[in-house]
């Protein structure tokens, strides 16, 4: 295992991915662990991340300088770098020119982090700081123009610092030095595979849940169908999932799931015919905000009817990811346990008294997609964009009618046939299409027509946080576009969404 200690870096989970990346398994824990926990855990390897403040600052992050005493590998990058000199005996001051984006760095020979390296390439740096003088057992290792101390090496005690940030792709060679350190300095095992988790989630969570019961909400998507494949097998027929067809889902959803999961899988799945609640709910409603509240307000009831016919149920399953339990472990934060009790997930009622087990706490999204085929589900299903919580009601805008409704999901299959046809599906972060509030006059068949438009949205991305509008081929579009006119009933329109976000969102409400 390698610890990442998170000193508030915008890049941990970006060194979490590149350290398993190597299939070495790699955790971020926060800067205020107790000594006691580090030792427990039995790092292979420390890598102290980067952050925002300096060393000198009021409140800066620190860790325990013990950490140091472990006999354990340590890398310093960065601010993590900066507090390793300063613990240790050295010097940092703010640098007469701070030092952002690219640099040339100049290496000197025998440090393994460099092995097999020219003697310079292009490094990326962000910082105001810079090392002044080193601590007893140290040297320079490498330097920049605009910074004499850019790397730094004892190796009697294995102590590495980087003042430049390997973890991103503009650094030249970052991913090699990873690398390196894991397997050069560190001895680590290629061992963190998903065939591997699977055998440990799995036991941990037998061994948590016995023979109690688990409900589980499942929404149709990668996460939780991968989260939920994960405690069937573990607990088998235990685990009561609850699937709330809301009627706003694409077209023939609950089919698939049903095929991919029960049927497949011989999944216990209750599925909850909730189509006539929600419509009736929204009807007349055009407000986004107000759409998403009535859906998520009703979901909760529906969903909280049905778990409670579950009798003796003491667990609830969610498919919580790894960056959403990062982001809950500030640099100032602390750190959550696998396993904890209920407090209003998701939305719901802290009277439901559950434990909440989340499987999938430790992995990245290209991990869980990996895990699912391991699993053995459908790629169909692990390979799936990301679809909103409040369906497809947020994809219509205006009022939500249950043939607007069809009409927005006949498109919309059209337009995700063509999407993988073309082979773009897993290229894209998303595609779909929208129904607008607006008609328009056209001709077919020599006839005059007033009706709808459909709008195509299709964007890349690797975190939804920002994302560009995908360069789609006309012809693709054109044949879309024409497709949907001709087999949709009431669309005589189609347009394309060239919006980026910022400014705009993903999605259309």
């Amino acid at each position: 295992m390698i610890i990442v200690i998170d000193f508030g870096s915008q890049f941990n989970q970006l060194i979490a991915r590149r350290v398993r990346e190597n299939n070495v398994y790699c955790q971020v824990e926060p800067a205020n662990i107790h000594l006691d926990k580090l030792k427990e855990l039995a790092p292979t390897g420390i890598i102290l991340s980067g952050g925002p403040s300096s060393i000198y600052e009021e409140n800066s992050p620190t860790i325990d300088a013990g950490i140091f005493e472990l006999g354990v590998p340590i890398l310093g990058i960065c601010y993590g770098m900066h507090y390793m000199v300063h613990t240790l005996g050295g010097t940092i001051k703010q640098a007469s020119k701070k030092e952002y984006g690219f640099a040339e760095l100049r290496i000197n020979p025998g440090n393994p982090l460099f092995k097999e390296m020219d003697d310079s390439f292009q490094c990326w740096m962000s910082h105001g700081d810079s090392a002044k003088a080193l601590p007893q057992g140290f040297e320079i290792t490498a330097q920049t123009d605009n910074t004499p101390i850019a790397a730094i090496a004892d190796y009697a005690r294995k102590l590495f610092g980087l003042q430049f940030h390997p973890e991103v792709e503009h650094s030249i060679n970052g991913a090699a030095m990873i690398r390196h350190f894991l397997f050069d300095v560190c001895g680590c095992q290629q061992n963190w595979t998903m065939k591997s988790f699977s055998e440990g989630a799995i036991a941990q969570i037998k061994d948590a849940v016995g023979d109690k019961k688990v409900i589980m909400g499942l929404s149709g998507g990668v996460d939780s169908s991968v989260a939920a494949t994960l405690i069937h097998k573990a607990v088998g027929k235990n685990l009561h999932c609850i699937f709330v067809d809301n009627g706003l889902l694409r077209l023939n959803e609950k089919e698939q799931l049903e095929v991919s999961l029960r049927a497949n899988l011989n999944m216990n799945i209750k599925f909850v015919d909730a189509q006539e609640k929600f419509l009736t709910a929204l009807a007349g409603v055009t407000d986004p905000e107000k759409k998403r509240k009535i859906i998520g307000k009703l979901f909760i009831d529906v969903f909280e009817a049905e778990a409670k016919k579950v009798d003796g149920a003491q667990f609830l399953g969610q498919g919580t990811l790894y960056p959403d339990i990062i982001e809950s472990k500030s640099a100032f934060g602390g750190p959550t346990s696998v396993i904890k009790s209920h407090h209003n997930v998701g939305g719901l009622p802290e009277q439901m008294n559950l434990k909440l087990i989340e499987p999938l706490q430790l992995l990245f999204k290209d991990e869980v997609r990996k895990l699912g085929l391991e699993l053995g589900i459908n790629e169909d299903l692990v390979w799936r964009q990301p679809f909103p919580g409040p369906g497809l009601a947020i994809r219509i805008l205006g009022e939500i009618t249950k043939d607007r409704l069809d009409i927005l999901r006949r498109a919309d299959d059209i337009l995700i046939q063509e999407i993988k046809q073309a082979g773009l599906y897993r290229k894209l972060w998303q595609s779909f299409t929208v129904l607008l509030p607006v008609k328009s006059v056209g001709v077919m068949g020599d006839k005059r027509t007033f009706a709808n438009c459909v709008a195509i949205r299709a964007v890349t991305s690797n975190d939804a946080m920002t994302a560009d509008w995908a360069k789609l081929p006309h012809d693709l579009l054109g044949k879309i576009s024409n497709r949907i006119i001709n087999e949709v009933d009431k669309v005589n329109r189609v347009v394309f969404d060239i919006t980026s976000k910022p400014p705009g969102t993903i999605e259309w409400e």
